[in-house]
């Protein structure tokens, strides 16, 4: 059975596993939808991730999102 895709909201701060050339690997999701935009919190660079991509990438969240349940 698939898994359910992973609960992401706008504004979360996410820790990637491998991290940007500038040397940053924290990112703030800006765009939501079949590709998720990202900036890096380092640099300020804009990427446009497919979700799964992000979802294999992802370490660990650093906050999340003022839209995020209380419990999430």
């Amino acid at each position: 059975m698939p898994t359910p895709p992973l609960a992401i909201y706008r504004d979360d701060v996410v820790q990637t596993r491998k991290p940007h050339p500038c040397g940053g690997d924290t990112w703030r999701v800006v765009r939501l939808g079949a590709e998720i935009g990202l900036r890096c919190e380092t640099c300020g660079h804009k990427v446009l991730l497919p979700r799964a991509a992000l979802e294999r990438r992802i370490k660990r969240f650093i906050a999340r999102g003022p839209d995020a349940p209380a419990d999430a």
